[in-house]
């Protein structure tokens, strides 16, 4: 039987077309002004519906409001789909920003908030249930399940308004705002499941143990199904989209389907689909196969259009007008107190009880999970479709969970602005500003084309080994190895390649391609998004007409992305380990990512040395106040990048080769990395006089950071 593919009327999409537009713009413009002030703009994003709602121009202008409010059930089920869509979203930029690791470390904080914040709000839910008038309930015989359902409802927050809040304060990378979001998610886990029981109980009239027994499976197999099914999904989903296709935008449009796949099977299990788009969006975060610029695009289309317009129509759903009789009002304003005093005491009495925080910290946990936004509004959907609460309780719950959620910015940013950062805290705050958006800070994906076959004389795999497992000690990255060989030398490659892998740590696959044109072959699979390619030489003969050899030297000269050129040297054996680095810089950009570079590489204790040669031709004080500034400006981000031993030169030479090389005489460092900008031009590699007189005469193991092309 063919599908019913009924088209909404010529009324009801006119109708949807102008609620976009209006809610949109109403929250965009109430979202800035409510920044110029200070808050947060998710608070005017919200109020911008409640003022077109029927609290105020719709209720105050009935024909005006027949545009804005939905009218019918096609118009309401419409406009439920667009805000859906930004929720989902949403969700998924949350689950991106979300770090599992810092989560693990704050476990038992998390766990101790989420405690507390279920236990109290559920106790004083449950008694505000049976204290509510019988005149306010749909079934006064069902006093139970109402009483069970209130108790639940004020256990859920909310995690889209949670989210939005923290990133408007700025507080998404902060330890409390990991935990803030860990220990909401365990509350919406819980409170999803108590949900289902209720609804169980209210459909069937009797709760059983097998209805107990089902709902909790049905988390579990969510659960398991995430961490085993969703993680290999993510993982081999996304390496087949970039191994396989070319062009833009491939791996947010997966991002998205996965989102929406794995929220319709989170639906299926009657839990709600935002968990799944956030639970997918914390297994993308965690591969370093992601790029930045899917998250870029997504962060950009999510809350600048759909997140704007999915908290606009919650403040849409508001009626004030409905609950100002006296007496309502008084239950309203109960309501709206003990679901705060529940939720901020309690994850309050968790923080402080169970998981020894300070005065301060306790207090922003109850201050964030405090918001129940728009999905309190679709738990009170639910309890006025199965018969469990009255038009009056719903608007009452509606209201409650509005005025909630304007609450929580206010205080969130209030006892935050008290909370005294650690040191932990404050270095990899720092390390992370710095790194965003820096050349090393980007690099996710790296390409390190491999010949099979033994070690280059001077050079040794080991050496780019090192380099890469060192500049991925804070952050995820992936590694591809990538042979091209004729088709006779595919079994011993494979073999070479298996031998190898090991040495690059994690995250590391191999491709094998059969190709007679090795340049073509390479540079087509580096368009496939990768961020850095690393290629390995030996020190290069003066004789040579081509620096590295015709290969290498095409390679740097065409790369879609930034190289990295590791040149071998004297004492570059198979036991390399640099300790100490000399990075000559002149204050261009190429010479600041080179020392991003030398931070990354070097461990703790290791010694950097920043090095600013001033040619004796003008070795007039100001250019040694230069110098003294340029490497002064390196040493701030050497103490962000968390690379404590490290130490500046300004010294007068002939010129600038020249007083490079009596420093490598002088100091004997492991490595030298030198920083260049090269593009596509003539036949021949030039990387400039100064990089190649140094590559050639070097004696120690040189790495060259060209990020010239940069995706």
């Amino acid at each position: 039987m063919p599908g019913v593919f009924g088209a909404a009327s010529h009324d009801d999409v006119l109708m949807l077309v102008v609620q976009i537009a209006l809610l949109l713009f109403a929250a965009r413009l109430m979202g800035g002004l409510a920044r110029r002030l200070g808050q947060p703009s998710v608070v005017g994003e919200i109020l911008a519906g409640v003022v077109l709602g029927p609290t105020l121009i719709s209720g105050l202008f009935p024909l005006v409001g027949r545009w804005i409010v939905p009218q019918t059930e096609v118009q309401g089920y419409l406009l439920e789909v667009v805000a859906l869509i930004g929720v989902m979203f949403l969700l998924i930029i949350t689950g991106l920003e979300t770090d599992l690791r810092l989560i693990k470390r704050k476990a038992a904080t998390a766990l101790g908030v989420a405690v507390g914040g279920l236990v109290l709000p559920f106790v004083t839910g449950l008694a505000l249930g049976f204290a509510i008038p019988d005149d306010l309930l749909a079934d006064p015989a069902q006093r139970t399940v109402f009483a069970l359902f209130v108790a639940t409802a004020l256990s859920i927050s909310a995690i889209p308004v949670l989210a939005k809040v923290l990133m408007d304060l700025d507080l998404m990378r902060r330890d409390v705002g990991q935990t803030l979001l860990a220990a909401g998610m365990i509350d919406d886990i819980t409170g999803w499941t108590l949900l289902g029981l209720v609804t169980a109980l209210a459909s069937a009239a009797t709760l059983t143990a097998g209805t107990v027994i089902q709902t909790v499976g049905l988390v579990v197999v969510f659960i398991v199904a995430t961490v085993t099914i969703g993680a290999w999904l993510v993982d081999r989903s996304l390496a087949f989209v970039q191994d396989r296709f070319r062009g833009p935008d491939h791996v947010l449009t997966l991002v998205v389907v996965l989102a929406f796949v794995w929220g319709a099977f989170t639906q299926a299990l009657h839990l709600e689909p935002v968990l799944g788009a956030f639970v997918i969006g914390i297994l993308f975060g965690r591969s370093p196969r992601l790029p930045s610029d899917a998250i870029q695009k997504l962060e950009s289309v999510a809350l600048a259009i759909f997140a704007p317009i999915f908290f606009a129509n919650a403040g849409l759903k508001v009626n004030i007008s409905a609950i100002l009789e006296p007496r309502l009002l008084f239950i309203t304003l109960a309501v709206i107190l003990v679901a705060t005093f529940g939720k901020v005491v309690g994850a309050y009495a968790g923080a402080r009880l169970l998981a020894r925080q300070d005065h301060w910290s306790a207090l922003a946990y109850g201050s964030g999970l405090n918001a129940r936004g728009a999905l309190e509004i679709i738990i009170a959907t639910i309890g006025l479709s199965l018969g469990i609460l009255s038009q009056e309780m719903f608007s009452i719950i509606v209201v409650m969970a509005i005025a909630t959620s304007l609450m929580a910015p206010v205080a969130l940013r209030y006892t935050t602005s008290r909370i005294v950062l650690g040191d932990e805290e404050e270095r990899r705050l720092r390390r992370e500003a710095t790194m965003k958006g820096s050349f090393v800070g980007e690099i996710r994906r790296i390409l390190v084309p491999v010949r099979g076959g033994p070690e280059t004389v001077g050079f040794t795999r080991g050496m780019q080994a090192t380099i890469l497992k060192r500049i991925s000690k804070n952050q995820e990255m992936a590694i591809t190895l990538f042979a091209v060989i004729a088709a006779e030398e595919r079994q011993g490659t494979i073999r070479y390649l298996s031998e190898i892998e090991n040495l690059f740590g994690r995250d590391v696959v191999s491709r094998v391609v059969v190709s007679d044109d090795p340049v073509a072959a390479i540079l087509e699979e580096a368009k496939g998004g990768y961020d850095l390619m690393v290629l390995g030489t030996p020190a290069p003969r003066d004789a040579e007409e081509s620096l590295f050899g015709p290969v290498i030297d095409d390679l740097v000269k065409l790369a879609p992305c930034a190289t990295l050129i590791v040149r071998g040297g004297q004492d570059a054996g198979s036991d390399w380990n640099p300790s100490r680095m000399l990075v000559p810089t002149n204050g261009t950009q190429s010479a600041q990512r080179a020392a991003e570079m030398a931070f990354a590489i070097a461990k703790r204790g290791d010694d950097v040395n920043l090095i600013h040669v001033v040619s004796t031709a003008y070795g007039r004080p100001s250019r040694d106040i230069l110098g003294a500034e340029v490497t002064a400006e390196l040493e701030v981000v050497g103490q962000a990048m968390g690379q404590a031993a490290y130490s500046t030169d300004v010294r007068h030479a002939i010129d600038a080769e020249t007083g490079i090389l009596d420093a490598v005489e002088e100091t004997h460092p492991d490595l030298l990395v030198l920083g260049t900008s090269v593009r596509a031009g003539s036949t021949r590699l030039h990387l400039g006089p100064r990089v190649e007189h140094l590559v050639r005469h070097a004696p120690c193991p040189v790495i060259i950071v060209n990020s010239a092309t940069r995706r």
